[in-house]
């Protein structure tokens, strides 16, 4: 299976795998499955982190550069096929990280790992729901 972490489960996974589902992590322990990354969470951690609603150790770049080498992660590039995408999806809402990450679902074939209801809602793409 090709997995696309959503951001929040990305920091999890690194630094809270309690709040993992076994099924979540089962899934992302199988080598047979490939994980992949947007840098749109690299982004939105920045940003959390610059916003005071994440804390991370030492400068946030710095932490974010170290726990990209921890894992191998394929990077799911934001393309102009995405941002297309992005605004033809069935989301309940418009937050524009949500929208790229779900596009990228779309046009690179992934299973969106999330525990976030309004993304599990939309059924333009597949999802494995951290519950």
């Amino acid at each position: 299976m090709k997995l696309l972490l959503d951001t929040h489960i990305w920091l999890w996974a690194l630094s809270a795998p309690s709040l993992l589902s076994p099924g979540v992590t089962q899934e992302l322990k199988d080598p047979r499955n490939e994980i992949w990354l947007s840098p749109i969470s690299v982004w939105e951690t920045l940003t959390l982190a610059r916003k005071g609603r994440i804390m991370v150790d030492g400068d946030a770049e710095s932490w974010v550069r170290q726990a990209l080498g921890k894992v191998t992660l394929k990077e799911a590039g934001l393309n102009h096929e995405v941002a297309i995408r992005s605004m033809a999806l069935h989301l309940a809402h418009w937050d524009p990280a949500d929208r790229f990450i779900a596009a990228t679902a779309v046009v690179y074939d992934l299973t969106l790992v999330t525990a976030d209801d309004r993304l599990l809602a939309c059924r333009q793409y597949s999802t494995l729901a951290n519950k």
